[in-house]
């Protein structure tokens, strides 16, 4: 359930479930539920995540799955998905019944075609009712109303009701309870206002950059909104936000259906002007505004690496927070911005960080390692029993003739925290029904583990994995390669039988 409405409130939902059962004579021994999550991917979704590892690893002690209907296991986008996550529990003799709906789920060309309409409905249902959401926003947006985010310094949500009659300020976190409340932005105290103008006043008329600035109010004690100390960016964002001005803008980044994160262009871009009190004079404003843009838009290309290579000279390295610590030099997000990434730029001047030397040796002993990783997976498959053809090219893997593995390596990498990450990146290019994922040890001089992962359960090109996975990916993992070596043992009795 990712909403409250009453139809799929939980209760309601086992309450149909309960009374399918006791009609056809069966017992509920586990119950898994979603509370609060949205259907529209896997993530998150500890509960579904948890059922389908049962059915999969052969653990599960039931012999039937009940649903309330088929948009229970999600109004996935495609449609395909609800139905391999079926067919799934079908593969492992477990039925799958269909509390709520006017059908049986008996394998009928009835059924089929009703369940695939169902699912196909299922992600429109999702899809139209994030377009009236959307739509929904943009005219709270349009009549002055905030949508989501903290006030920011200097400013406070007041929650208001339908007749826009105060109804008391929020605090940080504090949500509304009732869905015809709105929320509006208001002065905040009177000292963080007089904080505000002193921050304009600071880096327009006496010219102190953004770094000065929060080094004085740190020096006079003065918190951020957030009860921190003041950065850099804390004081740029203040000079930049339009809300300072009265001014309400949504729709800079869209995240719709939980597809893909899109910053979106200024044209895009949702805005209602003057619909909140201004505690900004809008001249100084723009004059604030025009100084920054004035630090980006008068350098060429020559002139920012120019400036680049003075700091390394100076600083003796470079990085994203040298750059933007310097005085009178532009912000790392223009370079990123003029050419692609920081790292482009370094290698514009001839500067290679430290760091990327041993991110250098590693990628090559992974490239000259890679070859007689291969040869020792193709040979424990052979000597397995396997009939194994390996493509000299792509090294796409052939085994028995019945599937195809690749084999990729994954560095691993420390967090700034000290934890351990590796990224795992498929070759979609080939669709392998089986990718062979080794981690690397933290030297990344030698294997870890490995995971035999089935392109059918990815949707994605890349997973990020910790030292501890959730169990849908442990249920993957190996200590040697034994497994798979027994999948192509398998195919290969099969074939001779």
């Amino acid at each position: 359930m990712s909403t409250d409405l009453q139809k799929y409130s939980t209760e309601n939902q086992l309450e149909t479930i309960r009374r399918y059962a006791e009609q056809r004579g069966y017992t509920i021994v586990h119950v898994f539920e979603d509370s609060g999550r949205s259907g529209l991917r896997m993530d998150g979704r500890d509960g579904l995540q948890s059922l389908m590892l049962k059915v999969q690893s052969g653990t599960a002690d039931f012999e039937a799955i009940l649903v309330y209907d088929v948009s229970r296991w999600g109004r996935f986008q495609d449609a395909d998905e609800g139905a391999y996550h079926e067919h799934v529990c079908s593969r492992a003799g477990i039925r799958v019944h269909y509390c709520g709906e006017q059908f049986d789920n008996d394998g009928s060309i009835g059924s089929i075609l009703l369940k695939n309409v169902k699912r196909v409905m299922a992600g429109e249902y999702s899809r139209e009712l994030s377009v009236k959401v959307f739509a929904g926003q943009c005219r709270l947006i349009e009549h002055g109303f905030r949508q989501g985010g903290p006030a920011g310094f200097g400013l406070r949500r007041l929650l208001i009701d339908e007749g826009r009659n105060p109804k008391g300020e929020l605090g940080r976190g504090d949500r509304k309870s009732l869905q015809t409340d709105r929320v509006v932005l208001i002065p905040g105290p009177a000292d963080e206002i007089e904080h505000v103008h002193s921050i304009y006043s600071m880096f327009v008329e006496h010219g102190k950059s953004e770094r000065e600035i929060a080094l004085e109010l740190n020096r006079r004690g003065i918190s951020s909104d957030l009860g921190r100390p003041w950065t850099r960016a804390s004081i740029h964002q203040i000079l930049t936000n339009e809300k300072y001005i009265g001014n309400n803008i949504f729709n800079r980044v869209s995240y719709k259906l939980k597809q893909r994160r899109v910053v979106n262009h200024r044209d895009t871009w949702v805005r209602a002007d003057g619909v909140f009190p201004s505690i900004v004079d809008h001249a100084l404003f723009e004059r604030a505004r025009a100084i920054i843009d004035a630090r980006g838009n008068h350098y060429s290309d020559e002139e920012l690496l120019t400036l680049l290579q003075t700091v390394l000279k100076e600083e003796g390295a470079l990085s994203g927070l040298i750059i933007d610590e310097r005085d009178g030099m532009p912000s790392s997000s223009l370079y990123r911005y003029r050419f692609g990434s920081l790292l482009r730029a370094y290698t514009l001047i001839g500067y290679a960080p430290d760091r990327d030397y041993r991110y250098i040796e590693i990628n090559r002993y992974i490239r000259e390692s890679f070859p007689a990783l291969l040869a020792e997976i193709v040979a424990g498959l052979r000597n397995a029993g396997g009939f194994v053809a390996c493509d000299p090219l792509n090294h796409l893997i052939s085994i028995n003739g019945e599937f195809t593995a690749s084999v990729v390596l994954a560095r691993c990498f420390e967090t700034p925290a000290g934890s351990l990450r590796w990224q795992i990146r498929f070759d979609t290019g080939l669709a392998p029904d089986v990718t062979v994922a080794v981690r690397l040890d933290r030297s990344n001089d030698r294997p870890l583990d490995y995971y035999i992962l089935p392109s059918i359960d990815m949707n994605t090109n890349r997973i990020r994995m910790a030292e501890d996975n959730a169990l849908s990916l442990d249920a993957y993992r190996f200590e040697t390669l034994d497994f798979l070596y027994s999948m192509a043992a398998q195919t290969a009795f099969r074939e001779v039988a």
